[in-house]
């Protein structure tokens, strides 16, 4: 039964029985979907739905002139990474050109998202759409006042840190400080940590990993293989982007990615496989509302997920395994002012939905110098005009999710903390976690793990502090 059933079926009177047997979290969560939904809304979200799916054809479009072939924008990346300093600056200004020829038309399907989604706003009787985004994404447990709180402490402890090691990694590559878009991707002179053999070498390590890492991932991941539920090879005409999906009806997850031969083909499998096995093993848990916690918590999930897979990183990279984990862990603290900075601009926005496109860019661009104070934005095509925002899919399509991202980080990142002494209880910790699924809010899954909400700005102090200190001795 739909939450909508639920909902309507049972009223305060009378769900006495389904509290104590189902949660209150169940009921909580139908009244939350009641408030931001009503027929009257239908027109604007169908014109939305068409306009998200032009942004994916768009970009699926893509074919590259580059090293003498045509590239979709995933098969671009690797290029994008080169050691080879003219390469890999080429490759970034190609996507730029990209994105900048077709600047105007991303503009306008923005632009259009941007009003549709104030106009549903206003019909639901809402100030502006920040509001109903929060109730789109369910959140039950906190509002934009404890992310804005959750902002400040971003930049207060991780923006330095990142700052200090986005100047190491000037020092440590040659390049100058601060740095291009271009050159901050390079993290080592000889360049980044690449995973050994071929995408199929990748998945039959990761199913000699699940086999070690405990008996129920082990079950996971032959069903997994056993019944072809991964489909992760880059090719001509293939959405970008990776994602985990299920088929609810047999029981199953399905992953989805785009291998391209870098370091992201391994966070993508053990990521995306994260999120796959929190769903197989809340698969039988009725009613299936409660199979699924909100977005940010299925994030930790996935990104903790992540850090286990440092058990294999000698087997998925061989004599890159300790580049990898210093850039995996880089990744993680030096992504969290960029996902909440992401955030933040979405706030802007909604707030003030009238805004021109070229004061859309201007925001941006602003906040590039709080987030990412490393970056020089030098009037380069795309990225230093303030643009680089359009290539980001979630601004696009769902609006509000990408903080999801950074609190999980944070938690992941406390996870990490725990492993560094033992795996084997931070396997526990997580299993605690997982097995809750949706009968828990966010925060209660996170004290249930034996952690700190990512709004207690001593979470993000302690895992900086930890964080930098491992990466200055590694």
């Amino acid at each position: 039964m739909g939450l909508r059933g639920w909902q309507s079926q049972y009223n305060k009177a009378t769900r006495g029985p389904y509290h104590k047997k189902y949660g209150s979290l169940l009921f909580k969560n139908a009244e939350i979907f009641l408030k931001a939904f009503s027929p009257e809304i239908i027109p604007e979200t169908q014109e939305t739905n068409k306009l998200e799916t032009a942004y994916q054809k768009l970009i699926a479009s893509a074919q590259i002139d580059f090293d003498g072939e045509k590239k979709t924008l995933s098969q671009l990346f690797p290029y994008k990474q080169s050691a080879n300093d003219e390469q890999r600056r080429a490759a970034w200004l190609a996507e730029s050109k990209f994105y900048s020829e077709h600047g105007t038309e991303l503009d306008e399907i923005f632009d259009k998202l941007v009003h549709l989604r104030h106009q549903k706003a206003i019909k639901l009787g809402y100030k502006n759409f920040v509001k109903l985004g929060y109730l789109q994404m369910n959140r039950n447990c906190y509002d934009e006042h404890d992310i804005e709180k959750f902002r400040k402490a971003v930049v207060k402890y991780i923006v330095p840190v990142a700052e200090r090691l986005y100047r190491e990694q000037a020092e440590r590559t040659g390049l100058e400080y601060p740095l291009t878009f271009a050159d901050a991707a390079l993290r080592f002179r000889d360049g980044n940590p690449k995973p050994q053999g071929s995408a199929k070498d990748i998945l039959k390590t990761a199913k000699k990993f699940y086999h070690k890492l405990s008996d129920e991932t082990a079950e996971f991941i032959d069903v997994m293989y056993e019944n072809d539920l991964m489909d992760v090879l880059s090719k001509k005409g293939k959405a970008g982007g990776g994602y985990c999906t299920q088929f609810s009806d047999y029981k199953v997850p399905f992953i989805f990615a785009n291998f391209n031969g870098t370091d992201d083909d391994v966070e993508v499998m053990t990521h995306e496989a994260g999120h796959a096995f929190a769903f197989y093993t809340a698969r039988n848990i009725i009613p299936s509302e409660n199979q699924a916690p909100t977005l940010e918590a299925c994030e930790i999930h996935s990104m903790t997920m992540e850090f286990f897979g440092w058990k294999a990183s000698d087997d998925f990279f061989g004599d890159d395994a300790k580049k990898f984990r210093y850039s995996h862990l880089f990744k993680a603290i030096t992504f969290i002012p960029y996902g909440t900075m992401v955030d933040h601009f979405q706030h802007i926005i909604y707030e003030n939905p009238f805004m021109t496109p070229q004061q859309r860019h201007n925001v941006w661009k602003e906040l590039t110098g709080t987030y990412m104070p490393w970056i020089k934005l030098d009037g380069s095509p795309f990225y230093g005009e303030g643009k680089g925002w359009q290539r980001q899919l979630h601004i696009y399509e769902n609006p509000f999710y990408y903080i999801d991202y950074c609190l999980a980080q944070t938690v992941a990142l406390e996870f990490w903390v725990i492993m560094q002494d033992s795996y084997k209880d931070a396997w526990k910790h997580y299993m605690k976690l997982v097995k809750k699924a949706g009968t828990q809010t966010f925060t209660e899954l996170v004290e249930t793990a034996g952690l700190k909400s990512p709004f207690d700005e001593n979470a993000l102090k302690e895992v900086a502090k930890k964080a930098e200190k491992w990466l200055n001795n590694n």
